[in-house]
């Protein structure tokens, strides 16, 4: 596998030499936002995602929401930490508080503090990259080794994502659903989101499968068959999280509990996908902190590993049914090596016989390898649970709202198409669940 810089005629970016992910950071946010006291004088190295929140359009999004007290209350909640362990505390309290704040303001719970749309996702991506980027930089009296600090961004990680806290209640009332008991006959369904990608493009760029996980956790639909609970996390844009086994942490203990579970990514502009099949390849092109993956999939036990997993969802049904103003399709086309070839060829009907994958329906990026990731955990851990992936379509901003040097970060229409997209999801997911 290779694992290189993306170059910036590639894509576009901004970024021109391999160091960025090592360059000095540049001046915190705000006088609140300051190193703490015991900073010292040298900054700490953070990430390219960190790098570009002193943009102007991530500022104004965590103004226009309220986001942008959170991490202040996080610098003054630090300081009182004395020790590892309750340093451990407050990281994971403050991740899981953002992530609560996150899907109560998009399921319209407690004030709004601002005025972009509550479904907006973008909120919580910024505010985690204004928490890590104070973590990264703390410097306790008590004295912190990097293992143990990046073992508390990764607590912070996954705490703000909600991959901690997918958890279906054993007794007592569905929340949610007035007089519904316990969860005997409940369905259980696992829904994940992706972070906002492609920032460098335009970093006004929202997505809606975020979105879609925010507006879902913790809510009660009714089907035709009862309730069912959705359990919604989101995850990173950055091959190195998932190669370190991120999916898998965060799915095991969800997906055995499990009846239905939906990856969720955005895909094509104007259409949604079932993808049909998914593909142990990673393409190369470029994650969030403009890195390029291209090789196979890195998973355990690499010599079980298939070159193709299937998803199991309905997808005969949710094609059929009338979900909302997006066409739905089950897509079965994948790009491979044929058995005995050596140059890749596309199959509009699914994979051949012994050939390696180079591309599944959803591509061969991130998207299409959670669904392969977490296809591939369903059948290893032999559970016989619908689950595969879905394809929202772009979002897209206004007409005259298109060029991100010159766009407002928010407009009608882009707000109407996310909450058409959300809408249609819930409606895809409820229709699965009804015919699983």
């Amino acid at each position: 596998m290779s694992r290189i810089r993306v170059r910036p005629e590639l894509l576009g970016l901004v970024l021109l030499t391999t160091t960025a992910l090592t360059l000095t950071a540049p001046p915190p946010l705000a006088a609140a936002q300051q190193p703490l006291a015991t900073q010292p004088a040298a900054t700490a190295a953070f990430t390219v995602e960190e790098q570009r929140l002193d943009r102007a359009v991530p500022q104004e999004i965590l103004r226009r929401s309220g986001f942008d007290a959170v991490a202040p209350d996080f610098v003054r909640s630090l300081r009182g930490a004395d020790s590892y362990a309750e340093a451990e505390r407050t990281v994971v309290r403050s991740g899981a508080r953002l992530w609560q704040r996150a899907v109560d303001r998009a399921q319209g719970r407690g004030p709004a503090r601002g005025d972009l749309s509550r479904d907006d996702d973008r909120p919580l991506y910024w505010a985690r990259l204004a928490l890590t980027r104070e973590l990264r930089q703390w410097q306790p009296e008590f004295g912190l080794s990097e293992s143990g600090r990046t073992a508390l961004l990764g607590k912070l990680e996954r705490s703000s994502r909600g991959q901690d806290s997918m958890d279906f209640p054993a007794r007592g009332a569905v929340k949610g659903v007035k007089g519904v008991k316990g969860v005997k006959g409940v369905k259980r369904i696992v829904l994940t989101g992706f972070d906002p990608f492609t920032l460098d493009r335009d970093i006004r760029i929202s997505n809606p499968s975020g979105a879609t996980a925010l507006a879902l956790d913790g809510t009660v639909v009714r089907t035709a068959d009862g309730p069912a609970r959705i359990e919604a996390a989101v995850f990173p844009v950055r091959w190195g999280d998932f190669a370190d086994g991120t999916v898998e942490r965060a799915l095991r203990g969800p997906l055995s509990r499990a009846d239905l579970f939906t990856t969720v990514s955005q895909g094509r502009v104007g259409r949604i996908d079932v993808e049909r099949f998914n593909g142990a390849w990673r393409g190369g092109f470029g994650d969030n902190e403009n890195v390029s993956e291209t090789g196979l999939v890195p998973v355990t036990d690499p010599a079980s590993q298939p070159q193709w997993t299937t998803t199991s969802l309905p997808y005969r049904s949710i094609v059929a049914a009338d979900t909302g103003r997006f066409p739905v399709y089950d897509n079965t086309s994948v790009t491979e090596i044929p058995a005995g070839g050596t140059a890749p060829v596309v199959r509009p009907d699914g994979p051949t016989p012994g050939s390696a994958a180079r591309a599944g329906g959803g591509g061969d990026y991130l998207s299409n390898e959670i669904a392969y990731r977490a296809t591939l955990l369903r059948d290893r851990l032999g559970l016989d649970v619908p689950g595969g992936h879905v394809h929202t379509p772009v979002l897209q901003f206004g007409a005259g709202n298109t060029d991100p040097a010159t766009g407002a970060v928010t407009d009608p229409e882009f707000v109407q198409n996310r909450l058409d997209i959300i809408a249609q999801l819930r409606t895809i997911i409820m229709v699965a669940a009804e015919a699983s």
